[in-house]
């Protein structure tokens, strides 16, 4: 037994032993988040795994296939990556800004081998692996220095900025949280956020007059979307009757009126959570979000069992990353927040949040399954 654990402690127990740590509960709760997407999915459609439904499922095939690889590669090897990603990230964002596809006002993906590519995705996850590492052992001292922190607010700074420049808000205002989240968690003390948040607030009359014409409209139609009910109002209108309608029980499988007839406007998209709330009521409602919880709590449990810093960190922020998703999107078709583009991650269509969740969840599994891992720097400073 020591000597299984020694060798584990070194990485050395091979694939079988992997496979043996690997949390199949999670896998499991991961399908079955891809199984209701699925189904909404081919209730979009009218019936039909065409055009959303069978691609969604190759493309989580795909992702799948990438997130066990992941899961059994070392989360010492994925931490040496982690600057290169980010830096990856960082150019990818540059690409979009000068030859990125423009859609739907924004300018946001660049085509790879016939794939729309939304890099703003990967950054989060890039993000997250270089403050992880950047923190990874670092006394309580350093981490209250200022200067110390500058170089790790300005890895944050820089990918929101590019984000703004697209513009896309929301997955903005979702990357500094999670940097902010980290932050929080390397041990920065609470006050430094009091003043940061505080200044922020101070800054938001100045940010308005910034903000995008389209950007503006969506704050007043939030405020007021009875203003113009057939044009800026439209959608969240329709939001609000498709999450009434199902009534408790909902309306059944393919029964809904306001996804049937095409009032639901991005249903297979940004509003697919309206879509399983029309069919299935309440109760299929309170369901859904209970698996999105489980998973949430899944992976904020495997940063609590983990026992090296860099791996608490990066399950840390992946499951912040996945609460922000979760959040934002429900409040934004209940109406609480102005709507924006942020999908509910496995039952949204896209292939870049499919894809970019799937590595999210595998790098989620490695750090599972290497939970009891040594780092060298760790190793060095147990010899002192």
């Amino acid at each position: 037994m020591m000597m299984e654990r020694r060798l584990w402690r070194e990485g050395s127990l091979g694939i079988a032993g992997k496979v043996w740590q690997t949390n199949w509960l999670y896998v499991l709760l991961i399908m079955a988040l891809a199984a209701v997407g699925y189904i909404a999915l081919y209730a979009a459609a009218g019936g039909s795994p065409e055009p959303y439904a069978q691609k969604q499922l190759v493309r989580f095939g795909i992702g799948f296939v990438i997130m066990v690889v992941l899961a059994m590669t070392d989360i010492r090897r994925i931490a040496t990556w982690s600057w290169p990603l980010y830096a990856l990230g960082i150019l990818l964002l540059l690409v979009v800004a000068r030859y990125g596809h423009v859609g739907k006002g924004a300018q946001r993906w660049i085509s790879v081998g016939g794939f729309q590519l939304q890099p703003s995705e990967l950054m989060k996850i890039f993000l997250v692996l270089a403050l992880a590492r950047y923190f990874h052992r670092a006394s309580y001292e350093r981490i209250g220095n200022l200067l110390f922190l500058l170089p790790a607010t300005l890895a944050v700074l820089l990918p929101v900025g590019l984000i703004l420049k697209e513009p896309n808000l929301g997955t903005a205002v979702i990357t500094a949280t999670i940097g902010g989240a980290i932050f929080l968690a390397a041990g920065v003390r609470w006050w430094k956020f009091v003043i940061v948040i505080g200044g922020l607030a101070a800054a938001l009359p100045l940010a308005y007059h910034h903000l995008h014409d389209y950007q503006r409209e969506r704050i007043l139609t939030f405020m007021h979307p009875e203003r113009d009910p057939l044009g800026s109002g439209y959608n969240i209108i329709q939001s609000k009757i498709a999450l009434g309608s199902g009534g408790l029980l909902g309306r059944g499988f393919m029964n809904g009126t306001q996804g049937n007839l095409d009032f639901l406007p991005e249903k297979q998209t940004d509003f697919i959570f309206d879509l399983i709330a029309e069919q299935f009521g309440l109760v299929g409602s309170l369901g859904v979000l209970f698996l999105l919880l489980l998973i949430v709590l899944g992976g904020m449990l495997i940063a609590l069992r983990c026992r090296h810093q860099f791996g608490r960190l990066v399950a840390l922020g992946i499951s912040v990353d996945l609460f922000m998703y979760v959040f934002v999107n429900i409040a934004m078709v209940m109406g609480a927040i102005p709507v924006g583009g942020v999908p509910l991650p496995l039952i949204s269509y896209g292939g870049s949040v499919l894809i970019t969740a799937m590595i999210a969840f595998g790098i989620l599994m490695s750090v599972h399954v290497h939970r009891d891992v040594e780092f060298p720097e760790d190793a060095l400073a147990s010899r002192r």
